[in-house]
C-alpha cells in the first residue's frame, strides 16, 4: 500500500510515514458508529423499564476478566469482534436505569439527558474559553442563574465540576481563601490553626478536602447529630467557643442537607445564625437534598439555605441529569472564584481578544479540560419545564412515603426512623429471629441478615439495593427511590423480594 501511495502524483513521505490524505478509514468508522449505537438502543435504552431484565449479570472477577478478554494487543481486532465486546460490556455491568436499582443516590435514565451527552460526547468539547466552547459556556450561565433563583440568592457565581465531593473542596479553600486571602501566594506556613466544623453524619469528602488542602483532618471538628442525624446547633455553638479557647482560629461551617444514610437534614437557619455570629462561611452540602428546591412542597427541607456562602447541588442524583453533573454555587458575585482560582495562562485567557473575555470561565476553576455538564441538566429542563423537574421529586418522595407504610403492615420489617426524604432505612427480621429476645446474641445474628440477602439478589440479579452498619446499629438497608421509571408494584416486589430471598435464614 505504501508504494502505492509513493506511486500517487504528490505523494510525500517524512520519516517513512506517508501524509498524503487521512489515516482513518472514515466510512468503516462511521458504519461501526452506527452497527454500536443500535446495540446501545437494543440492549439499554429500550430495556430501561424491562422489569424482567437483570440488574446485573453477576460474574466474579477472575472469570469476568476471562469473558471479557481484557489484553490489549499490537494488532487490531477486526469490528465484529469490537462490537460483540460492547455487548459483553452491557451485559456483564450494572444497569443503573434498571427500575429496581435502589443501591446508590443516582438512578434512572432521562432521554433528554442522554442525547445531550452523546451530543457531547461526539463534538467533545471543553469549555474554560468561549471561541472553543461558545454553547457550552452560555448554557452554563444560564443553568448557574437559573439554580441561584432556587437557592433564593439575588445574585451569585458558580462551576460545573466532576462530583459533591469536589464542590466541597471548592467551598473549603474557598473559605480559607476568604478567611486569609494571602494563603494564594504564601502557602500554609504562615497561618494559624484553621479548624472547621461538620456534623457526624456529614459526606466522608470532608475529611479528603482537610486532608487534600493541608488543613488535617484532626482539624475537623464533628458536630454531635440528633437521633434524626441532624447538627445540633448548640453543640455547634460550643465547639466553636472551644476551638477559639485554644487559639484555633474557625472559618468554615459545613451543613448537609440531606445526609448519605439517613437522609438528614440539618437545621440551616439555626445553623446560619452561628455563623453569622463568629463571622464563618457557611457552606451546605445539598449534593444529595438540593434538589428539593425544585418542590413547592418538599423546598422546606432546606428553609434557610439561602443564608448560605456557597451551595453544592448534584443534578445528577434526584434528577437524573447523568453523571456527572454537580454544580458549587456562590453568594459572592464580586469575582471570588476567579480570584481563589486564576493562574491567568497567558495561552488560553488572553485579554485583547476580539469578544468580552468575561465569558472565558475557566481561570475560576481548579481544572483546565472541563466538561460541558450544565449541558444535559439545561436540555432535560428545556424539555420538561421545571414543572416536569418538580413532578419528580414529587413522586420519589411519595413513592418513599408508600414503601414506609407497607414496611409498617409487614410483619419482620423494622424502620430505623421515619424518613423525610427518599433514604428509608429499615431491617428484616427473618421468621428465625423473631422471637428472639433483644440482646447482643439476636442484634449479632441480625447484622449477618442484610449482607446474605444482598449476596442473594445480586446472583440471582433481581434487584440492587444497598445496607450498612451506622453509629452502632447493625446492618441494615437502605433503600433510596429516584428513577421516574420506579412504580408502585417494584415497591411491593422490593419487600417480596426480601422475603423470599431470605425465607432459609
Amino acid at each position: 500500500c505504501k508504494q502505492e501511495m509513493l506511486q500517487k502524483k504528490n505523494a510525500v513521505l517524512v520519516d517513512g510515514v506517508i501524509l498524503n490524505g487521512p489515516i482513518m478509514d472514515s466510512k468503516a468508522g462511521e458504519k461501526f458508529v452506527e452497527e454500536a449505537c443500535k446495540i446501545i438502543m437494543e440492549e439499554i435504552v429500550q430495556k430501561a423499564d424491562d422489569v424482567t431484565e437483570k440488574v446485573c449479570e453477576w460474574q466474579a472477577p477472575e472469570t469476568l476478566k476471562q469473558i471479557l478478554d481484557l489484553e490489549m494487543r499490537d494488532t487490531g481486532e477486526c469490528h465484529q469482534k469490537i462490537l460483540q465486546l460492547c455487548r459483553d460490556v452491557i451485559k456483564y455491568s450494572v444497569k443503573t436505569n434498571h427500575p429496581r436499582f435502589f443501591n446508590q443516590l443516582y438512578a434512572g435514565i432521562d432521554y433528554y439527558s442522554l442525547v445531550a451527552r452523546f451530543i457531547t460526547e461526539a463534538l467533545n468539547p471543553s469549555v474554560y474559553t468561549y471561541e472553543v466552547s461558545p454553547v457550552f459556556l452560555l448554557v452554563e450561565e444560564a443553568v448557574i442563574k437559573k439554580m441561584i433563583e432556587f437557592i433564593g440568592w439575588e445574585e451569585g457565581d458558580g462551576i460545573f465540576n466532576p462530583g459533591g465531593s469536589v464542590s466541597n473542596m471548592y467551598a473549603m479553600n474557598l473559605a480559607r481563601y476568604k478567611f486569609c486571602p494571602e494563603i494564594k501566594e504564601k502557602g500554609l506556613s504562615g497561618l494559624p490553626r484553621l479548624v472547621l466544623f461538620t456534623s457526624e453524619e456529614c459526606h466522608y469528602s470532608m475529611k479528603k478536602a482537610a486532608s487534600f488542602l493541608g488543613i488535617g483532618t484532626e482539624n475537623v471538628y464533628f458536630i454531635k447529630t440528633d437521633e434524626r442525624g441532624k447538627m445540633i446547633p448548640e453543640e455547634l455553638e460550643k465547639q466553636v467557643q472551644r476551638a477559639r479557647k485554644e487559639g484555633s482560629a474557625p472559618f468554615l461551617v459545613c451543613a448537609t442537607a440531606g445526609t448519605t444514610v439517613l437522609g438528614a437534614f440539618d437545621p440551616l437557619d439555626k445553623i446560619a445564625d452561628i455563623c453569622e455570629k463568629h463571622g464563618l462561611w457557611l457552606h451546605v452540602d445539598a449534593s444529595w437534598g438540593g434538589s428539593a428546591l425544585i418542590s413547592r412542597k418538599h423546598c422546606r427541607l432546606l428553609h434557610g439555605i439561602h443564608r448560605a456562602d456557597s451551595v453544592a447541588w448534584n443534578p445528577h442524583k434526584m434528577l437524573l441529569a447523568g453523571i456527572q453533573c454537580c454544580a458549587l454555587l456562590v453568594k459572592d458575585n464580586s469575582g471570588l472564584l476567579k480570584k481563589c482560582y486564576s493562574a491567568e495562562a497567558a495561552y488560553l485567557f488572553q485579554q485583547d481578544k476580539f469578544y468580552d473575555v468575561n465569558y472565558d470561565t475557566g481561570d475560576k476553576s481548579i481544572q483546565c479540560s472541563r466538561r460541558p455538564d450544565a449541558f444535559k441538566f439545561w436540555l432535560m429542563w428545556k424539555a420538561l419545564g421545571t414543572t416536569g423537574l418538580e413532578e419528580r421529586v414529587n413522586r420519589a418522595l411519595a413513592l418513599a412515603r408508600y414503601l414506609v407504610e407497607e414496611i409498617k403492615k409487614r410483619e419482620g420489617f423494622q424502620l430505623l426512623l421515619e424518613p423525610e426524604y427518599a433514604n428509608i432505612c429499615f431491617w428484616y427480621i427473618p421468621p428465625s429471629l423473631r422471637k428472639m429476645e433483644d440482646g447482643p446474641e439476636f442484634w449479632q445474628k441480625l447484622h449477618q441478615v442484610a449482607p446474605i440477602i444482598k449476596e442473594r439478589m445480586m446472583k440471582k440479579g433481581s434487584m440492587m439495593l444497598g445496607y450498612q452498619p451506622h453509629r452502632g446499629k447493625v446492618n441494615f438497608f437502605r433503600q433510596v427511590v429516584i428513577s421516574p421509571q420506579v412504580s408502585r408494584e417494584d415497591m411491593d416486589f422490593l419487600l417480596d423480594e426480601i422475603e423470599l430471598l431470605a425465607k432459609d435464614l
